[in-house]
């Protein structure tokens, strides 16, 4: 099996929740690339939230956690792109619905709202999940039209 890149990114926020994702999915196996923050000194969320974008572009087999204070700054910004499909997510089975049924390609984490074994296993269900298709595509699909 080929490793699956995960691409992170998060701000002032969420810089201790992401130490703790990381060491679990690098214990995993999966592929990291880090996009900040690094510290608890306070940023901009959509300066990590882009590039975190961008770069899933560049591998669009790739999957991306973003965490900030509330997760909203965080997927307001990454929807922007139009490859982009983020969710916030507080418990892990609106962590696996949000790929199960809105093929999500981003997890979104609220730092300051969940506890971290809760975040944890909104990850693990998040990467377990598949995309079912069916109605959902339809649905999925009605998105686009209107991403300027």
């Amino acid at each position: 099996m080929k490793a699956q890149w995960i691409m992170i990114g998060n701000d002032h926020a969420g810089t201790l929740l992401k130490d703790k994702i990381k060491k679990k999915l690098i214990e995993k196996g999966y592929l990291l690339m880090d996009f900040g923050a690094f510290t608890e000194n306070s940023v901009d969320y959509p300066d990590f939230a882009h590039p975190v974008a961008n770069a899933m572009k560049e591998r669009p087999e790739s999957l991306g956690i973003l965490i900030c204070g509330s997760g909203n700054g965080m997927a307001i910004s990454a929807n922007k792109h139009p490859h982009i499909r983020a969710g916030i997510a507080w418990n892990s089975d609106v962590a696996s619905l949000i790929k199960r049924h809105n093929d999500a390609n981003i997890l979104v984490l609220p730092a300051r709202f969940i506890q971290d074994e809760i975040a944890i296993g909104c990850v693990e269900k998040f990467l377990e999940a598949s995309f079912e298709g069916g109605r959902h595509s339809q649905r999925v699909e009605k998105i686009w039209p209107y991403v300027c």
